[in-house]
């Protein structure tokens, strides 16, 4: 927002001011300029203020994307506010912008990486209020890059250099989280109760799915048991009315069907009327005909189409749907779900299939036109492995002879330069603008990519520190990178916060401070001067 840095500035100097005139000798040791400064560079003071602003921006999102497929959003998951920090850092550095690019908080990493209990399955174990925990702790992290990047603005203002556009048009690295909430952590009320810590903390955005509570799997899992439509709307309700309360008119609920992968319902509802809701979820259920001296103790039994019928029980209690009708199942899912206080859908897809991924949503677009998808880009898919095998059967139905690919063996590294991998590989870049423009995906997010990149880095970073390599392998593969590529927290006390905590220093102790910057400080390394830096590029 044009000017906002300057409009805050401006207040917060004129209100210290008056302050000052006000309680007299006793504030002579405020400075407004320095009060004024630390104002500007805290834009957000709480996490409803994040939330306001955010879902506004997902609402612009969302119009815009309606307007023009290819306006589509994108995001990664991030388990650290570290991690979140650096990839909106990289991001401004990178593309100019934060538009656009969001954040995920995917439940799978909290219960990974963030439980008291340790490691953890993706089956709704961890603590409630992890989830919060590390929301909050995000924004805590972007409201730093915020301050310390403002902070070093001023300084350079303070030394005479015309950087005061770039501080009046401060583009902050605050953007929109969408956070999973898993399928509710138990009944509606206990949704309610943890969508306000979620919304308290900063998101605007809250992802729920349509399994049960206490049976909740990863949706790239098998075992997922869906419950009816009702006790889903009942927790959208519950979504809603903790935005209301908490004054988040805007904020955004992304409704998540597992139903293409799941098999089974823990419970059978109540149906009213022929038709209603109930009655089309039990007519998924598998039952078989049966007389009434067929009936066993304490059988359940429905009335379908003036038979009776015995429906399909296992073991556990669990009902079994009918085999073929999970498409049909998603389908129903996603329009009550837009009818019910929805705003975007989530479908689970066993593989990443434009094609299959536009079925299901042309389906619901049929009844709902402006139905949008989030969709999950996982790393549970073998995307080398998915696309090789799509391009082989075009290839194959174009009539190009395939007898120098093993169709079972597609993985090998010996097609790595051939033309089905180059043409695999195409599809993969343009997944994304692909499923947006056919598919009506309007955001794309990868759950877990940062938990792939900490375990890769690390492996790469042990072969060669405990190998022959020692340090160099630190220092050629990681810090000499760094610098070359300007990532900013190759400086890292400057990005723990400490060039920016001596500065407070002076503002409380003036000239009585003492700093942690100076000659002394082995950050002063990293500083590289502007013919250094165009060595550098030409070195990379």
């Amino acid at each position: 927002m044009k000017n906002l840095a300057q409009s805050n500035y401006s207040s917060a100097l004129e209100t210290v001011r008056n302050l000052k005139a006000k309680y007299g000798n006793t504030w002579n040791a405020i400075r407004p300029e320095s009060a004024a400064r630390m104002v500007t560079q805290n834009r957000f003071k709480t996490g409803l203020d994040i939330a306001k602003y955010t879902a506004a921006i997902m609402r612009e999102d969302m119009a815009a994307y309606d307007a023009d497929p290819s306006n589509y959003t994108q995001s990664l998951g991030c388990w650290h506010g570290f991690v979140a920090q650096q990839k909106m850092i990289a991001v401004k550095k990178h593309h100019k912008t934060t538009s656009k690019r969001y954040l995920y908080l995917s439940g799978w990493m909290v219960a990974a990486l963030r439980s008291e209990f340790g490691p953890l399955p993706d089956q709704s174990m961890h603590e409630k209020t992890a989830v919060p925990s590390l929301i909050a702790e995000i924004y805590d992290f972007l409201r730093q890059a915020d301050a310390i990047e403002l902070n070093d603005l001023f300084k350079r203002l303070e030394n005479g250099e015309d950087v005061q556009d770039q501080i009046d048009n401060f583009e902050t690295h605050i953007v929109p989280i969408i956070a999973d909430i898993d399928a509710g952590f138990g009944n509606e009320e206990a949704t309610y109760l943890l969508t306000k810590k979620m919304v308290e903390a900063g998101a605007c955005a809250i992802q729920i799915e349509n399994q049960v509570s206490d049976a909740k799997q990863c949706g790239h899992q098998d075992g997922k048991v869906t419950v009816p439509h009702e006790d889903f709307i009942a927790k959208l309700n519950a979504i809603r009315y903790a935005f209301l309360e908490l004054g988040i008119e805007d904020g955004i609920i992304v409704a998540r069907t597992d139903s293409e992968g799941a098999g089974l319902t823990q419970k059978l509802p109540v149906s009213q009327e022929p038709g209603d809701l109930a009655s089309k979820y039990l007519a998924f259920v598998e039952a078989e005909e049966i007389a009434i001296h067929e009936a066993k103790e304490d059988d359940v039994l429905l009335k379908r189409e003036g038979k009776l019928v015995r429906p399909v029980r296992l073991p556990n209690g669990l009902y079994k749907f009918k085999d073929g009708t999970n498409i049909d199942r998603v389908v129903l899912d996603c329009v009550t779900s837009l009818q019910n206080g929805a705003d975007l859908l989530w479908i689970e897809t066993p593989t990443p299939n434009v094609k299959q991924i536009a079925h299901m949503v042309n389906r619901v677009k049929e009844i709902v036109p402006n139905a949008k998808l989030v969709y999950n880009n996982s790393p549970s898919f073998n995307w080398t492995l998915n696309f090789r095998k799509q391009v082989f059967e075009e290839m194959l139905a174009e009539g190009e002879n395939m007898t120098a690919y093993d169709r079972n063996n597609l993985m090998n590294a010996q097609y790595d330069g051939s033309e089905l991998c180059f043409r695999a590989d195409q599809k993969i870049k343009t997944f994304q603008i692909d499923g947006s423009r056919e598919a009506g995906i309007f955001h794309h997010l990868i759950t877990l990519p940062t938990y792939h990149t900490t375990a890769l880095h690390m492996n790469d970073l042990t072969e060669g520190y405990f190998g022959e390599e020692g340090m160099l392998a630190y220092v050629k593969g990681v810090q000499r990178q760094e610098i070359r590529k300007g990532v900013s927290c190759v400086k890292h006390q400057r990005m723990a916060g400490s060039d920016l905590g001596d500065d407070h220093k002076t503002f409380f102790a003036g000239d009585k401070a003492l700093k942690a910057g100076g000659e002394n400080n082995t950050s002063n390394q990293f500083e590289v001067k502007e013919e250094q830096k165009r060595e550098l590029v030409l070195d990379k």
